[in-house]
């Protein structure tokens, strides 16, 4: 079960994907560069990140969100190194 829903997200987003990068056409969010600013990607990696790193409470994936959009250096755009970041910035 997903940490967070759409409705949960704080930051404004934008929820247009082009086809090629949409969800719903590839049946998986682009894996290859996150942008924090496309909803459809930024909520299924930060609920992907909750399930691997166990994260059970909705402020921990409200956190991630956070960190994203306002912290996250934008030199960070994979997937890998996105997820990376988070690890080790989560107590800062």
């Amino acid at each position: 079960m997903s940490l967070l829903k759409k409705s949960d997200l704080e930051e404004k987003y934008s929820w247009t994907a082009i086809d090629d990068d949409d969800p719903k056409i590839t049946g998986k969010p682009d894996s290859t560069l996150l942008n924090k600013h496309e909803g459809y990607e930024v909520l299924p990696f930060i609920n992907r990140f909750a399930e691997k790193h166990n994260l059970k409470n909705k402020s921990s994936g409200l956190k991630a969100e956070r960190l994203i959009r306002h912290d996250l250096p934008s030199d960070k755009r994979s997937h890998a190194h996105v997820n990376q970041w988070l690890v080790d910035n989560w107590d800062n």
